[in-house]
This record gives C-alpha cells, sequence and structure tokens, in this order.
C-alpha cells in the first residue's frame, strides 16, 4: 500500500478569455477528467454533457460566479 496522498490538480479561475470547447462561448465551467486534461464549457453545453462527465468521474469547477 503507498502512502502517497493523491491531490486534486490546481486550476486557475477561469477568466472571459476562456472559451466553450464546444462553440466558442464564454465558459463557465471546467471539467478536469481522471484521466488528465480538462473540457471547457459554457452553461448549454455542459448541461447537454453533464451525465456523462458524472459517469467519468470528471472534477467540475462551476465558475460562473466568479469570472475575473
Amino acid at each position: 500500500m503507498s502512502d502517497i496522498a493523491m491531490t486534486p490538480p490546481i486550476s486557475m479561475p477561469l477568466t472571459a478569455v476562456d472559451r466553450c470547447d464546444r462553440c466558442g462561448a464564454a465558459a463557465k465551467v471546467r471539467a478536469i477528467l481522471p484521466a488528465g486534461g480538462e473540457l471547457l464549457f459554457c452553461r448549454h453545453h455542459y448541461n447537454s454533457h453533464e451525465a456523462r462527465l458524472a459517469e467519468l468521474s470528471a472534477i467540475v469547477e462551476d465558475s460562473a460566479a466568479e469570472l475575473v
């Protein structure tokens, strides 16, 4: 058994420059995939893919209220 603790990835807050990977609209949600990588979504496309992201155990950061 390993004594190494797993920590979640550190990510920066979304900014007005971040865009949805599906349509290019302002990104409101970051989904960090367990296998590595991340996806950025507008609210509409996040809602469309929410169930699949949950199946994949993605870490979801909703930054809609924190955009800088």
